[in-house]
């Protein structure tokens, strides 16, 4: 009878639905934490998930193993759609033997990222595990290498998120760390590759869990984690909003938007933002957002290194990637963190053609010997080579100081940028112009009867000469002084100019960039 193979299937696919088992999902609920399963149906169009590898087992009969059998063991994996878009997702599933990874679980994820490369869609990764599964001893540690070089294959092919939404420890944390974007759950989430009981017994160390490895001290001190969301819903809405702004694949443009901003419109305001006094600070996210789409700006990685600011926005319905000094903190400068932070965040717009806006206003890279030491020289010059190495249109924008250096780095017109425009308040120079007047004049203001005088003067002519748009303007290495209130329409045009932009690299297998 038929009936009966039907009704076996019917139980066998009930079964891996209940996961680990009610007592599981329902400790899973008490900690305030959603299963693999519902968290999947919570991030993708209702209705839309396709499982893949549901009746999936371990096959492993050491420890007794074999009466810890799950369908599905503690991964769940298939495809759906994201506000119609195709997306492949998997799901650590704690319920099932603390969602830790066995070999089959591995292989099911890496049959997933094969999926996802031929067909060029995005791939969502759920992170909630114990890590390597210790009873299947190097076969786990194996299936974590085959998931690395994965993470490596789909690099710059494919959009890679993590949403991290419980512990991750040891070589658990390495794969979100070679996806492009993680999101951590604030309270919830916690990487580490060694826990707190471990630090303690090495080197007597007293740290908590959310200390060593929480959201926030990702997000705020590793840079390891780009977004804290509140709560699982949250961590969904960022995941949702970020997909917004990419394409599904490394040949596809991102998606256009229609939008109801006009592209001609002007801000008179913009230039009373910064302050008659350079050395004054001000909120470069107030021109940020005048400039763009319905003054909106998703930012990525907020709260680490928030001397440059980072993000998505759209300039006439076209995704564009937003790099910025912020000159209210540590006045804008360049530091270790601020260069991997943007060097980063340029090599993955590149990967995915959304072209890079940069806004200028820095008054050199970060001195000192703790700067130094730890290797403002080495991190410093990744962010050279990412703007050389950006292919996208690239449009740069100096408003305020642009020293050094740190004017070089910041997309200057010889690291192949397209378009450079300077406000009437920038200052380009090898340094500011009091730093300079006194190297240059050091003997004539030592011997000077009124020194304060002649510095003054000195300092107002070095200005004139040197510190303003214009001389650079003279050279082509800025292309236009413009209005400030016409910086939005200008931007829209240069990249309207653009949008064929086509450029042929030497043939290499890679560069090698000063990691």
């Amino acid at each position: 009878m038929h009936s009966d193979k039907i009704e076996e299937f019917l139980k066998k696919n009930k079964i891996a639905e209940q996961a680990g088992g009610q007592d599981k999902i329902l400790a899973q609920h008490e900690k305030g934490k959603l299963t693999g399963r519902e968290r999947i149906d919570l991030l993708l169009d209702e209705g839309s998930f396709v499982e893949l590898d549901k009746l999936t087992t371990h096959h492993y009969h050491e420890y007794e193993m074999q009466k810890k059998k799950f369908f599905g063991d503690a991964i769940i994996t298939g495809y759906g759609k994201i506000n119609g878009r195709q997306v492949f997702v998997f799901a650590y599933d704690f319920t099932v033997l603390g969602g830790t990874l066995s070999q089959m679980g591995a292989k099911k994820i890496t049959k997933l990222m094969d999926h996802a490369l031929r067909v060029g869609c995005p791939i969502i990764g759920i992170a909630d595990s114990g890590g390597a599964r210790i009873q299947e001893g190097i076969l786990s540690l194996d299936g974590f290498a085959d998931i690395f070089y994965h993470n490596e294959l789909a690099s710059g092919v494919v959009p890679q998120i993590t949403a991290s939404m419980g512990p991750s420890a040891g070589g658990a944390v390495y794969s979100p760390a070679m996806t492009d974007f993680v999101i951590m759950v604030d309270k919830a989430a916690s990487m580490f590759v060694t826990g707190p009981d471990v630090v303690k017994t090495v080197l007597a160390e007293e740290v908590s869990t959310d200390e060593l490895g929480g959201a926030m001290t990702h997000a705020t001190k590793s840079g390891v984690s780009h977004f804290v969301a509140k709560n699982e819903y949250d961590c969904m809405d960022y995941i949702k909003n970020l997909l917004s702004y990419l394409p599904q694949n490394n040949t596809q443009e991102p998606p256009v938007i229609q939008t109801d901003d006009d592209p001609n419109r002007l801000d008179h305001n913009l230039i009373n933002v910064i302050p008659e006094n350079s050395l004054q600070p001000y909120d470069m996210k107030e021109i940020i957002h005048s400039i763009l789409d319905n003054n909106t700006f998703f930012e990525i990685h907020e709260l680490f290194a928030p001397n440059i600011v980072v993000g998505y926005g759209r300039l006439n319905g076209r995704t564009v990637g937003i790099v910025a000094n912020q000159p209210i903190s540590l006045a804008g400068a360049l530091d270790i963190d601020s260069s991997n932070k943007a060097s980063r965040f340029i090599r993955f717009c590149d990967c995915y053609n959304i072209p890079i806006i940069t806004l200028v206003d820095t008054p050199g890279y970060m001195p000192g010997t703790n700067q130094e030491h730890n290797g403002i020289i080495r991190h410093g010059s990744k962010l050279l080579y990412a703007f050389c190495e950006a292919t996208v249109p690239k449009i740069t924008l100096v408003i305020g100081k642009a020293y050094g250096g740190a004017y070089i780095a910041m997309g200057s017109k010889n690291l192949r940028t397209d378009i450079n425009y300077a406000w009437p308040t920038a200052q380009i120079a090898v340094m500011g112009s009091e730093a300079a007047v006194k190297i240059m004049n050091r003997k004539d203001l030592a011997q000077a009867k009124d020194p304060e005088s002649l510095k003054k003067q000195l300092v107002d002519e070095f200005t004139e000469k040197f510190s303003n748009p214009y001389v650079a303007a003279s050279h082509g290495t800025v292309d236009a002084v413009i209005d400030p209130a016409e910086t939005r329409p200008m931007l829209i045009k240069g990249l309207e100019m653009l949008l064929n932009k086509r450029e042929k690299q030497l043939p290499r297998k890679h560069g090698n960039i000063n990691l």
